[in-house]
């Protein structure tokens, strides 16, 4: 019993305790594992992760500064559903930065083979996702892809602006992919396409393939 009380407040108040309870509560947002209007307490995430409930309600108004939670009194937190209007905000913002991205690497072409060879990469990752069936991960490396093309630019205005999105955009490809599984392969294919358009340096052509790519995911 001793032993116990002696290390119960330094499990309770380790530093990293906040940090790891606020990266699991976003990252079951941000999979959908706890949907929109979903209610749960702090204590159900404090039990998974053998802390107290102090650096959960921490993390609990992090997300809520962030958007992802309403804190209830005495009851624990809601997540806040996606905003009506808000993923079409974000694929008109995408489209927008990707396309002048792309149009600068067409304007210098000796960065090219650096962004395609990045580019490949992180898609044979994406595919690897797809073939477990791995939603999660296959998101995650979704917004890499795109992310890696805005980077590949070189504006770093655009890149900053951009990764402001990436919370939302993951959350957005998880709830678009998961009623159709079968997409992933064909999204993976798309990118392919994407990836071809780059090294053809065809600006002109990217931002119709990529409206489309996104109509295809997004806007069916």
């Amino acid at each position: 019993m001793l032993a116990s009380m002696v290390m119960t407040p330094a499990k309770n108040t380790a530093p990293g305790a906040a940090d790891r309870a606020y990266r699991l509560t976003k990252e079951l947002v941000l999979t959908g594992e706890l949907p929109g209007g979903h209610l749960f307490s702090e204590g159900e995430i404090a039990e998974r992760l053998g802390v107290s409930r102090t650096p959960v309600r921490e993390a609990f108004l992090r997300l809520q500064v962030e958007g992802l939670l309403n804190l209830i009194p005495k009851r624990g937190a809601v997540v806040v559903p996606v905003p009506p209007g808000e993923a079409e905000d974000v694929l008109d913002a995408r489209e927008a930065v990707e396309a002048a991205a792309v149009r600068r690497l067409a304007r210098r072409p000796d960065l090219i083979p650096d962004a395609l060879q990045q580019l490949r990469t992180v898609l044979d990752t994406q595919r690897a996702h797809a073939d477990a069936g791995d939603l999660p991960a296959f998101a995650e490396a979704d917004e890499l892809f795109h992310r890696t093309i805005v980077a590949a630019g070189g504006n770093t205005l655009l890149l900053d602006f951009y990764t402001t999105l990436a919370d939302r955009q993951r959350r957005m490809n998880v709830h678009a992919l998961r009623p159709i599984p079968a997409r992933l392969p064909e999204v993976v294919e798309e990118h392919t396409a994407l990836i071809t358009i780059i090294e053809a340096a065809d600006a002109d052509a990217f931002a119709p393939a990529l409206r489309a790519h996104l109509d295809g995911v997004h806007r069916r």
